[in-house]
């Protein structure tokens, strides 16, 4: 990749004054081959071979963000999802492997790592059942491990027996961290239709298409956005999708620029590009100030969906002429707690949870990092769940729910995470019960769009 100097020049200008980072470069490690009839045999295997391949990683990137000075601002592992390893293993020995990829992660240093995963999209083995039910415990005594869970997809409907579960997993993990601001649920996500190449948590996992090992990239970008944005008040929704397109294509450039070198010096192969604009609690690091600077009063007002859906767009044609190997999720995530114009929505009343479910029809993912009130019942979080995973499903892309029903906390009140994951407004849920529809279980079918042989 050559790289012209009026571009190394500008993307200085970016990081100095508009807060561009490598939001993560995340490796992907396969653990097909760690499965073992002896559990004992299996945690040794899956432990060594992390930290033979990541080992290195933190420090290699950090070495590459100071020679070219970008930050790199996360370094991550995604694994084989953990179902597919389990065998016979009881549910205590689940907890354990989990414990396990904790003390991994905590040696290489690195800040998560996602796949403790399982895929029930169409149907449950023993082994996904015994990781479902490891999964509250799991995350409640580690800090780094990330879950994830596929409860449907365009091609095989909606699992909701398993959407019926994950409501009470998500509920046990709220109650069994609830004097730490219930945030086990900060690192679960229920998707319907997965990809395999996320670099970006808490879903990362590393598919069954996926190789030995690969080094992906997430870029970000919301503040470099925004500030492109200003310099063009005046310009019309044409104009302004030109000018997001261009300023994705410098950030793709920047990103996959770095994210070859540290593949490279790690001697793995470069995987993706993640295009998604991910938002933090920085000041103008926002993809909601991003919808306002484009003619909002307040994101979560009508028009809302419009902008977003102009934005992301724009971000996929640029990213998508910047790289020829964009995947992962790229669009751009809401996440609530981590987003300050998100969080003044809210607070402002312009800003719904209805409305942000309506925006997962047009953005990257889902509903992302919304703190909900601890008296939110599982059958709640599952139809929550059923009507993200219906948008995914009929849309044919990615949608994915990581809520947390905080204990002790009510509506209007304001929960602080801490670090990445920020603070959230407490959301209340609606008072009529979907208890009836959760507990008739079954499959809802893959709609007509599945038949596209």
């Amino acid at each position: 990749m050559t790289i012209a100097h009026s571009e190394i020049q500008e993307t200085i200008r970016m990081v100095e004054l508009e807060s561009l980072d490598i939001r993560t470069v995340t490796m992907g490690i396969s653990l097909r081959n760690c499965a073992d009839s002896n559990f004992e045999v299996v945690k040794k295997k899956v432990y060594e071979k992390i930290v033979d391949y990541a080992g290195e990683l933190k420090a290699t990137a950090e070495q590459v963000a100071k020679e070219y000075g970008i930050p790199i601002i996360n370094k991550r592992v995604s694994i084989t999802p953990i179902a597919e390893i389990l065998g016979d293993a009881t549910v205590a020995q689940a907890v354990e492997l989990a414990q396990v990829l904790d003390q991994a992660a905590k040696e290489t240093d690195v800040d998560f790592i996602g796949g403790y995963s399982a895929l029930v999209h169409k149907g449950m083995t023993n082994s996904d059942a015994t990781l479902l039910n490891a999964i509250p415990q799991a995350l409640a005594t580690t800090e780094r491990v990330c879950s994830s869970v596929s409860i449907g997809s365009t091609r095989a409907g909606i699992n909701m027996d398993a959407v019926r579960k994950l409501g009470e997993i998500i509920k046990e993990t709220a109650e069994l961290t609830k004097d730490n601001q219930s945030i086990g649920c900060a690192k679960f996500v229920a998707f319907c239709n997965p990809v395999e190449d996320n670099p970006f948590m808490a879903g990362a996992f590393h598919g069954s298409g996926e190789g030995e090992a690969v080094l992906s990239v997430g870029v970000s970008g919301p503040g470099v956005v925004l500030n492109a944005l200003k310099r063009y008040p005046d310009a019309d929704l044409g104009e302004v999708a030109d000018v997001i397109k261009k300023t994705a294509f410098k950030i793709t450039r920047a990103g996959e620029l770095l994210g070859r070198v540290v593949a490279e010096r790690l001697k793995v192969p470069f995987g993706i590009m993640d295009l998604s604009l991910a938002p933090t609690n920085a000041t103008n690091d926002s993809v909601a100030e991003i919808l306002e600077e484009i003619g909002l009063e307040s994101v979560g007002t009508h028009g809302t969906i419009a902008a977003l859906a102009l934005m992301n767009d724009a971000v996929k044609k640029g990213g998508a002429m910047a790289s020829s190997y964009v995947g992962g999720l790229s669009g751009a995530f809401i996440p609530v707690s981590e987003d300050n114009g998100m969080i003044r929505g809210i607070e402002d009343g312009s800003l719904t949870l209805d409305k942000l479910e309506a925006m997962t029809c047009v953005c990257s993912v889902g509903l992302d990092m919304i703190a909900l009130s601890g008296d939110a019942t599982p059958e709640t979080l599952s139809a929550i769940i059923a009507d993200e995973a219906a948008i995914g499903m009929i849309n044919k892309k990615t949608t994915a729910v990581r809520v947390i029903p905080v204990i002790g906390k009510a509506e209007g009140e304001i929960v602080e995470f801490g670090g990445l994951l920020g603070r959230a407004p407490i959301i209340g849920v609606k008072p009529f019960s979907s208890e009836k529809m959760i507990k008739r279980g079954g499959r809802i079918p893959a709609p007509l769009q599945s038949m596209i042989n």
